[in-house]
């Protein structure tokens, strides 16, 4: 197949990343493709570096300087599909006609209303397949009054990476100023710290938690709008040196790495993907049963599930895996092997491949 991809997101998210295990399955597979992307983007530069030709234009604000540059492309080369990864990418490809002329793919990674009017539906009824990341985000894609065989659900993946020795879990937790003579808890929690992803609740669980283990602290890895008010909240509670703003970090591996419990306290999230890294590192989890998490995670399988977003419904989950270490150790051991089994990154990109070959066919595409 030959294919050619577009996201014209700027910044590097789930999406991006998501799509680009795609490509290294593709290439790993024998398959030719292209990505369109925006000049500069963290995407454009991790694809040409492993040998994919990339089609830069201007950013994703500004999608009617795309539509052009990506005519053009179509005129030059012939496609057999265009999957576009990001809503910026499909408005571009809908209005340069790319349906015209190949099949269209598209990806919806999250649970909002497809569009306010017939319009901006238009796009993604031009699409053959939209790809969801959950059934979650598929009951939002149906009831906005697509058909169901127009919508497939394909899970987001993750690289399953080796297994941290002591010694690099001693290392990760002196980054965050744990000395290795202690064995105090460590939380933690890696999101855009947003009013939908829950921090406020973790950092108000905290105080129960510290009321049997006083040493135990939370580590916030990410940033956003809401940090100044987490963190006046903090202070408040008395808890700001129990609590680590750790802002963006690049490795989050570092993060993981040093770790006793990850918390995911997101109230209606699409998927997860921090949560599915997590897991790959074999951590015991605590989430919050909204939207699709309750897919990823069976409550005392490989996680434990809150009911409700109640910081002493946290609390007390985190306190069960502290006070039980096997319980803690087997949840962790039922985690990475959910996303062995479930979500690996090449058992999405072979699904997504899987999903292209039919398209083809169907359409008569491929011999």
């Amino acid at each position: 197949m030959n294919t050619l991809h577009v996201d014209l997101g700027q910044q590097w998210r789930g999406g991006q990343n998501q799509a680009l295990f795609v490509i290294r399955g593709l290439l790993a597979r024998g398959h030719v493709t292209e990505l369109v992307a925006v000049r500069g983007s963290l995407l454009a530069k991790h694809a040409q570096a492993e040998g994919v030709r990339v089609h830069a234009v201007g950013c994703s604000a500004a999608q009617l300087r795309a539509v052009l540059p990506l005519r053009k492309i179509l005129d030059d080369v012939r496609f057999d599909l265009v999957h576009c990864h990001d809503a910026h990418g499909l408005t571009t490809a809908w209005l340069a006609g790319v349906h015209r002329r190949a099949l269209l793919v598209a990806s919806r990674r999250v649970a909002y209303p497809l569009g306010r009017n017939r319009l901006a539906l238009a796009r993604y009824r031009r699409a053959q397949r939209i790809i969801a990341v959950s059934r979650f985000v598929k009951e939002s894609v149906l009831a906005s009054g697509l058909p169901s065989e127009q919508v497939e659900v394909i899970y987001d993946g993750v690289q399953v990476p080796h297994m941290p020795t002591r010694e690099e879990g001693r290392g990760a937790r002196r980054r965050w100023n744990v000395p290795d003579s202690s064995d105090l808890p460590l939380l933690g929690c890696v999101g855009y710290l947003l009013p939908e992803k829950g921090q406020e609740l973790l950092i108000r669980a905290l105080p129960i938690v510290r009321k049997q283990y006083p040493d135990c602290r939370l580590v916030l890895a990410g940033d956003g709008p809401c940090r100044a008010g987490l963190e006046r909240l903090a202070l408040e509670l008395g808890m700001e040196r129990a609590v680590q703003f750790a802002g963006v970090v690049d490795d989050v591996s570092q993060v993981h790495q040093a770790l006793d419990v990850f918390l995911f306290p997101s109230l209606a999230e699409p998927l997860g993907s921090s949560l599915l890294s997590a897991m790959a590192y074999g951590l015991p989890v605590v989430a919050v049963a909204g939207g699709a998490v309750p897919e990823v995670i069976e409550d005392g399988r490989n996680g434990l599930l809150v009911p409700t977003p109640e910081p002493s419904g946290i609390a007390a989950a985190v306190l069960r895996l502290l006070h039980d270490p096997s319980l803690s150790a087997r949840l962790g051991i039922g985690a990475r092997k959910t996303i062995e089994e479930r979500f690996s990154a090449d058992r999405m990109a072979q699904e997504t491949i899987d999903l292209y070959q039919r398209v083809c066919l169907q359409r008569g595409q491929l011999g």
